[in-house]
């Protein structure tokens, strides 16, 4: 198997542990009406200091200049409902986390990057606080595991929000351009594969294989190498689970973290995405302790970049998190209401066209960046008007998948109210 291809299955794990996280996260909040009363609470205020902030200091929150902070209106805030429903739709629907388009869409409707990621990463806090009930998820907690894991998270929280910050501070385009380019990079890779892998799984012939190998109990190649380096301190975890239990040096671990927290400051992704498949392909971690500590974890991680490394620096806008937070409860549930009425795996293409989709948007936009930084002489009609064709692709497929899935829900909503019974 080819390291692309490894690489490509490890994403899309990632992708889908982050959905089932996210998932179970926003069912929990919609079933308790105490939490759905704190969120709608704090919407409300906020809204509406925001909108008071917006109509008399628009300044302060910044203009549409390059080196100021994103300029806030009214349609911001709704457009960040869009993009919490859109997410949710995908996360919901396809069971592959809706996260990938959130930092290129907020930026897309001109949010500025280093505040869409800290924006972002804020939403994913708040969610896990106000979702996830650690009490119940203990048992499955390796504490060990789970302190050296946030150790070397923490660390890597303060790596990836020092770049980001640095960029911004010597010039708030190479922010742009570096986030930009990441997304860039990250979503043509994984959309282009993912796009590829459809169209191969509509072949019958290919269909076999999956089964058997998820099915597989035993560790991987790769995740018994790094339990056979024994770097002391080594760490017991699984003992439950397996007799004897299973050992793991405590520095390939913190290491782990360091990933994880890198990639939740710069991306705003969150520190769950890539913990799952990381801990049980890499890691040989089982099941049951992984999503006891993943959970444990993603509090920690995604708090600690939000507020640590962005929020006391002004890049969270409160506002635009719960208007994410509010429309993600909204779409995932859709989504996943969808999926009893909606039979084959051409959903799949959805997701590959629309993460290409978040990919062309992100591509989009480099030409502009590099005129600006002097990096490159193109005539300003033909960079605006390549991020404008980047922009209409992008809104253009989100907007289509988003009518796609809720004409569904709505023209099935008989059989949906059957099923429920």
């Amino acid at each position: 198997m080819s390291i692309g291809r490894r690489l490509y299955d490890f994403l899309l794990a990632s992708s889908e542990a982050y959905a089932r996280w996210d998932f179970e996260v926003s069912t929990s909040i919609l079933k308790n009406r105490k939490k759905l009363l704190i969120i709608l609470g704090l919407a409300t205020p906020i809204f509406l200091c925001c909108l008071a902030e917006a109509y008399t200091q628009h300044e302060i929150l910044g203009g549409h200049a390059a080196y100021a902070p994103a300029f806030y209106t009214v349609p911001i805030f709704l457009a960040a409902i869009g993009v919490g429903v859109a997410a949710g739709l995908i996360t919901g629907c396809i069971g592959a986390g809706g996260g990938f388009i959130i930092t290129p869409a907020l930026m897309a409707v001109g949010v500025k990057g280093i505040l869409a990621v800290g924006t972002d990463l804020f939403h994913i806090f708040a969610k896990a606080i106000m979702g996830t009930t650690i009490h119940k998820k203990l048992g499955n907690v390796s504490v060990r595991l789970a302190t050296f894991f946030l150790v070397g998270s923490i660390v890597g929280t303060f790596i990836g929000g020092a770049i980001n910050k640095g960029l911004y501070d010597a010039n708030p385009l190479l922010s742009e351009l570096f986030i930009s380019s990441v997304y860039a990079l990250l979503l043509g890779f994984l959309g282009f594969y993912a796009l590829a892998d459809f169209l191969r799984s509509v072949r019958p012939e290919v269909r076999q294989n999956t089964a058997a190998e998820e099915n597989k109990n035993d560790l991987s190649g790769l995740a018994r190498r790094v339990q056979n380096i024994a770097l002391p301190p080594m760490i017991p975890f699984d003992r439950r689970v397996i007799p004897g239990g299973r050992r793991i040096s405590a520095w390939i671990v913190a290491s782990g973290g360091v990933l994880v927290g890198f990639l939740a400051a710069i991306m705003g992704v969150g520190g769950g995405f890539v913990t799952f498949p990381m801990f049980v392909y890499v890691f040989g971690v089982s099941s049951m302790t992984t999503v006891g500590t993943d959970i444990f974890q993603i509090i920690f991680t995604a708090g600690f970049a939000a507020i640590g490394q962005y929020a006391v620096y002004g890049y969270v806008f409160y506002t635009l998190a719960i208007g994410m937070l509010l429309g993600s409860l909204l779409g995932i549930q859709i989504g996943a209401l969808t999926t009893t009425v909606v039979k084959g795996n051409h959903i799949r293409g959805f997701y590959a066209v629309s993460i290409i989709a978040g990919f062309i948007n992100r591509a989009a936009t480099l030409p502009k960046k590099l005129v600006e930084l002097e990096a490159l002489n193109l005539s300003d009609w033909l960079v605006n008007g390549i991020e404008t064709v980047g922009n209409i692709v992008f809104w253009g497929v989100v907007a289509f998948f988003g009518l796609w899935v809720c004409s569904k829900f709505f023209l099935n909503m008989g059989k949906l109210r059957r099923h429920a019974c």
